[in-house]
């Protein structure tokens, strides 16, 4: 069972440090277990949900950016998502809540291995809404308030008339997205306005599934993990992190993740270990026996940090992509920033439009000891700074040729300001 937060911060939730109340996700991390180091495959919605349930960078499924209703993108049947993974095991799967993959007929969730849909095709800021049932709609403009009670409702529904077969099911939460949406029960609960309310609506939401799955008898052979797509927008915290919602940053990137498997993940237990929700699509093959995916992932089986066989594990270099330009690298304990935009996101765009400009230096950062990236260090490890360079170089050649063309664009840049003396200027806010 896979829970997905909109926008929340690393730092709202109560085991990581937050002040609202979030009891069951707290819950959530005594009887399971917490990771510190979780990194989403984007700062925005549809390509960190792309990456998420295919284990591949979404640049390499084609989704950049974020899409919006009636666009003539979205998720290619050609991807395995994790459903599709799971149906040759006989499971029943179920997606409820937002998709936001494509709202074209062809890019369904039905279209994705998914037996049963109910939710939105997009994010709550987008207008209309239409509540949907597989392909048809119930509502033409549903009432975001709304939306946690009825996922809830059906998510317990759907467990409690759930049969023999083994299932899987996808609860994309829509908050605490802005326009933020509470119920009535909720409304001024929380004591920190709508955004903590929604937070502790959804909270509540958690505790309902989970007591779901106690009363059908199967809480004991369910895995249930929760996490967000993306780093906090105008609202919520980053905790301690820097950046928000749409940037390379931490805060924009590294999301709260919790992981409950009674007897198989030891309860209270924390990792450290650098996880990626990519990690997902092989780490459930792995402990499901089930095939591997059509196109090559770029996610790890990440099981041995789950029960604390390992504290960390080999990988590649982790990328971070804004669009189809990749900002950042993170290998071990170092993250090294290359480029940035010109214009920060949510603003609007300079006259000259907004692109990727490089470093110069480049900006290397030892995340173990400064997870807030505040001390800048790449004069001291050239080496570190070299070996970064080399691994994100060897993959570029693996991936579309627009983030080729992005990556040499803004290497070109970089060369030209070296030949002119010029430095980069970011447009401050």
């Amino acid at each position: 069972m896979l829970l997905l937060a909109d926008d929340l911060g690393y730092g709202d939730v109560g085991s990581y440090g937050s002040r609202l109340p979030t009891p069951n996700l707290d819950r959530m991390a005594g009887e399971g277990v917490r990771f510190t180091q979780c990194y989403s495959a984007s700062g925005l919605c549809s390509p960190s949900r792309a990456a998420l349930l295919t284990g591949r960078y979404p640049t390499r499924v084609g989704i950049h950016t974020v899409l919006f209703p009636g666009g003539d993108n979205g998720l290619s049947p050609s991807e395995t998502s994790m459903a599709r993974l799971l149906k040759p095991l006989n499971y029943d799967t179920t997606c409820i809540g937002k998709w936001h993959l494509g709202s074209a007929p062809q890019y369904a969730p039905a279209n994705h291995g998914f037996d049963r849909f109910f939710g939105v095709p997009y994010s709550n800021d987008m207008t209309p809404l239409p509540l949907m049932e597989g392909a048809a709609v119930l509502e033409t403009n549903t009432s975001n308030a709304m939306l946690t009670q009825r996922y809830t409702q059906r998510a317990v529904e759907t467990i409690a008339n759930s049969g023999d077969r083994p299932f899987f099911m996808y609860v994309g939460y829509n908050t605490p997205h802005i326009p933020v949406g509470v119920s009535a029960p909720f409304r001024g609960k929380s004591g920190r306005g709508p955004y903590g309310d929604a937070v502790m609506e959804m909270d509540w939401s958690v505790g309902q599934i989970l007591d779901a799955l106690a009363a059908r008898g199967v809480e004991n052979n369910t895995l249930v993990i929760f996490t967000s797509d993306n780093g906090p927008w105008y609202q919520g915290s980053p905790g301690r992190l820097r950046g928000r919602k749409g940037e390379t940053y931490e805060g924009g990137m590294r999301e709260p993740f919790l992981a409950r498997f009674p007897g198989r993940i030891p309860g209270g237990s924390v990792s450290n270990g650098v996880l990626s929700l990519m990690d997902l699509v092989p780490t459930i093959a792995g402990l499901t026996g089930a095939g591997s995916t059509a196109n090559p992932v770029d996610g790890i089986d990440a099981w041995p940090l789950f029960t604390g066989e390992k504290s960390s594990l080999d990988r590649n270099a982790l990328l971070f992509f804004d669009s189809w330009d990749i900002q950042c690298a993170r290998l071990g304990q170092w993250k090294l920033h290359f480029a940035r935009d010109n214009s920060p996101p949510w603003i609007e765009d300079p006259a000259s439009g907004r692109y990727n400009l490089p470093l110069d230096p480049m900006e290397l950062y030892d995340i173990e000891s400064d997870p807030d990236e505040s001390y800048e260090c790449s004069a001291q490890n050239p080496g570190v700074v070299a070996g970064i360079l080399a691994q994100v170089q060897s993959q570029i050649s693996t991936f579309p040729i627009q983030v080729q063309t992005a990556w040499n664009d803004t290497r070109t840049r970089k060369a030209a300001c070296a030949a002119t003396g010029a430095r980069p200027v970011l447009r401050k806010p």
